[in-house]
């Protein structure tokens, strides 16, 4: 590869886009965080319930449907689709990462039946009115970003309530939440509704963007969700420490999206075979997930070392 026959300018021609997309995939990686780190529940539902919000929402609006009200469609289609696996997991038992495959497989039938039997379906920013389109990104820049902005507020506040720190309490003590009589079954299902809410509504974001819905734009959805949520945290903990609150790291972990599609963008602008993207993305997350744990074992033998030498 001849480095100097690469042109920065296509970089930064495509840096707004990528920030747009990582805006979007930052909304997803928020749900992810959701069951990943505040449950404490590995949730492979999301692949599925990505695509679902892109059916739904691509479906009504091409139907007559305002897309705002139909992003809301979609977010309620991802919030069944999180009750189905959480009721799955607390009635019936079944363990929560065999839960979300059932959802996952089932949720394929049903984006093909959504869209009427088609494996992808286009719509248009001329014909309808997108909130969000590749074809104007500083547009989709501005609104992601508020998006982002007013969910993070309203999900900063939410987890201040009980019931919030119900959902927070019951992800870092199950037995400690029973015997405070919290109903640790709810708040598992209340949080994976939730938690597939959103993964649907960056769905239907993404839908608009591209302009098109397809059943499987969720292949693979978990992965770059994981990979968005361990480049935030460890980004933020580097910059800020323990001094961290909540608004802070959900901040972080949107940002962690953003983060991600620059990453893409300059593999995809360093000529690297964009077959190997996901490849890519598994050391990623490999090594961002590393890096706190061998930093933590580097502490405590740096730790263990001084002790020994203050008794000698």
């Amino acid at each position: 590869m001849n480095l100097l026959a690469l042109n920065p300018m296509i970089l930064f021609a495509a840096l707004p886009g990528n920030i747009a997309q990582g805006i979007i995939w930052g909304i997803m990686a928020i749900g992810v965080y959701m069951t990943f780190r505040l449950l404490r529940f590995s949730d492979l539902t999301v692949d599925g319930s990505f695509a679902t919000g892109g059916a739904v929402a691509v479906m009504l609006i091409i139907n007559g449907v305002p897309s705002p009200l139909a992003m809301l469609a979609a977010f309620g289609a991802g919030l069944l689709a999180g009750l189905i696996t959480g009721l799955l997991h607390t009635v019936f038992g079944i363990p929560d990462i065999l839960s979300g495959i059932l959802t996952q497989i089932a949720l394929y039938s049903i984006n093909l039946r959504i869209m009427f039997g088609r494996a992808n379906q286009a719509v248009s920013v001329d014909k309808y009115f997108l909130v969000v389109s590749l074809r104007n990104i500083t547009k989709s820049l501005l609104i992601g970003a508020v998006i982002v902005l007013v969910l993070i507020c309203i999900l900063y506040w939410f987890f201040g309530t009980e019931k919030g720190s119900s959902i927070r309490a019951t992800g870092c003590n199950p037995e400690m939440s029973m015997a405070q009589g919290i109903n640790i079954n709810s708040t598992k299902v209340l949080t994976l509704a939730l938690s597939n809410g959103l993964v649907a509504l960056a769905g239907a974001l993404l839908a608009q963007y591209q302009g098109f819905s397809d059943v499987n734009m969720g292949r693979g959805a978990i992965v770059i969700g994981l990979a968005a949520v361990i480049i935030g945290e460890v980004l933020g903990e580097a910059l800020f420490g323990k001094r961290l609150n909540f608004f802070g790291r959900l901040l972080f972990v949107a940002l962690g999206g953003v983060i991600y599609y620059i990453v893409v963008g300059l593999v995809l602008w360093l000529k690297m075979p964009s077959n190997d993207l996901k490849l890519f993305t598994a050391i990623i997350v490999a090594v961002f997930l590393a890096v706190p744990y061998l930093r933590a074992k580097s502490r405590n033998s740096y730790a263990k070392a001084a002790k020994k030498g203050a008794k000698k």
